[in-house]
């Protein structure tokens, strides 16, 4: 099989037999990352690059293609049509590269090229689970570059189709037939209360739930959905509660019940330091367990990507370590 290699002023394109492999510009990879964020600040940030350098090399890009990439509406940004078209066919050529690398990986141990992953993770599990995981990782893989996108569960399971993401760690109570869902990790929901509420001293029964002043996380939060999922079993509603408010975020949950008198849902593993310091108490419900199982999602067809097959299995050993 032959090899030609030739250069297309920013995209260099190695033709292998009958298929093109495209090795990003530094331009390309500003714009992809533009495109994902629609925001040239966020893209800055994950870049970590200016709002002007950002700002160059789009202006740079959109010269070389004789259109404009992107529609200017004040504070925010879309993509034209243009550059739909070419985020398209980039995510394409990213696919191509990376697959690639994997088949040269196989044939050839020493090719070890400079790596990138991609992990959206819920809430949960990017603020409480995986910081450790990360850091042992990063230290066997000098050639890796890891980016984590924290969003609630649906979006982590959206971001994952649009290509924004590699490997996804979510709860799987919602399931879409596109994706492959593998075990990871089991956790508890518990409901506590602040140290200074009266709820501390009470054993609540599920008919006492309708009557208490509740905090609660929003739409799209697996959290969420798993305490509404256990609650539907004993035949309530999440309409039937008493819901002071609604939080995105764990932390914004926490913080607030730190302040209040009220109950609320939360993943244990989240408010460990608090239960053991005291400033937050569990309540128990009577006959309400809340469990769940956190997976990692794949998109159907990606289940062999070498690099995201070895961050799972690395996960894996690693809290199998800790059980």
């Amino acid at each position: 099989m032959v090899w030609v290699v030739f250069l297309k002023k920013r995209l260099h394109v190695f033709y292998l037999g009958n298929i093109f492999f495209f090795m990003l510009s530094l331009q390309h990879e500003i714009f992809m990352e533009v495109a994902r964020s629609l925001s040239f600040t966020k893209a800055g940030q994950s870049l970590f690059l200016s709002q002007s350098a950002i700002s160059k090399h789009i202006k740079s890009l959109e010269y070389h293609y004789k259109t404009g990439l992107f529609e200017r509406h004040g504070n925010t940004i879309s993509l034209t049509l243009a550059g739909n078209i070419l985020y398209r066919k980039l995510l394409e050529a990213t696919q191509l590269k990376e697959e690639l690398h994997e088949q040269l990986r196989q044939v050839n141990e020493n090719f070890l090229p400079m790596t990138k992953l991609a992990i959206g993770a819920s809430t949960t599990i990017s603020l409480y689970v995986i910081p450790p995981v990360l850091s042992a990782y990063l230290r066997l893989k000098s050639n890796l570059r890891i980016s984590v996108l924290n969003r609630n569960s649906n979006n982590v399971q959206k971001a994952l189709i649009e290509h924004e993401i590699d490997v996804g760690i979510v709860e799987g109570l919602h399931r879409i037939n596109t994706l492959t869902y593998t075990p990871f990790l089991q956790d508890k929901v518990v409901a506590v209360c602040s140290k200074n509420s009266p709820l501390r001293y009470r054993k609540l029964t599920l008919e006492d739930l309708p009557s208490i002043p509740l905090a609660l996380r929003e739409n799209g939060s697996g959290t969420l959905a798993v305490v509404e999922n256990e609650l539907n079993a004993h035949g309530i509603k999440i309409a039937d509660l008493r819901i002071l408010i609604r939080l995105g975020g764990t932390e914004a949950l926490k913080n607030f019940v730190l302040a209040d008198h009220c109950l609320a849902f939360m993943p244990q593993r989240a408010i460990s330091k608090e239960l053991t310091t005291g400033e937050l108490v569990e309540v128990e419900v009577e006959k309400l367990t809340i469990e769940r199982t956190f997976f990692f999602i794949q998109r159907k067809g990606t289940e062999n990507h070498t690099s995201v097959n070895e961050f799972i299995r690395f996960t894996q050993r690693y809290y199998a370590k800790m059980e």
